[in-house]
C-alpha cells in the first residue's frame, strides 16, 4: 500500500473538487488534473519549437533594418567629426544604404515580430 500524505487545502478548493470528480475519488482527479497538465504543457512546447517562414522573413527585415540603422548612424557619425573620407568609400556606403532601403521597401508594418534577447 502506497505511503498516503495530507494535503491541506481550502474549503473552497475541496467543493470544486467535489463538484467536478465524478465518480473518481479526490485523489484520483488531482492526479488526473495534474498529468492532462504536464501533457499538455509538454505539446505547447513541441508546436512552438521551430519559427515559422512569416516569423523568419520578418525576423530577416527586422535584421536588414537593424543593419541599415547601423550604417546610418557611423555615417553620419563619421561626417560629425569631420573626418574627410574618401569620396568613392562615401558613395560605396550610399549605396549599400539604397539596396537595404529597397529591400526593406515593401516591408508591412503587421508582418512585424518583436524579440526578447535574454
Amino acid at each position: 500500500m502506497p505511503d498516503k500524505r495530507m494535503l491541506i487545502v481550502p474549503v473552497e478548493l475541496v467543493k470544486k473538487i467535489d463538484d467536478n470528480r465524478g465518480d473518481m475519488s479526490q485523489g484520483d482527479f488531482i492526479d488526473f488534473l495534474i498529468d492532462s497538465q504536464i501533457k499538455q504543457e509538454a505539446k505547447q512546447q513541441k508546436e512552438t519549437e521551430y519559427a515559422t517562414k512569416e516569423e523568419i522573413r520578418s525576423f530577416e527585415q527586422d535584421i536588414k533594418n537593424l543593419l541599415k540603422n547601423f550604417l546610418d548612424f557611423f555615417v553620419s557619425y563619421g561626417l560629425e567629426l569631420g573626418k574627410q573620407s574618401p569620396q568613392t568609400e562615401f558613395e560605396e556606403l550610399t549605396n549599400k544604404l539604397q539596396g537595404l532601403e529597397k529591400d526593406l521597401a515593401p516591408e508591412s508594418k503587421e508582418g512585424r515580430v518583436k524579440i526578447k534577447w535574454k
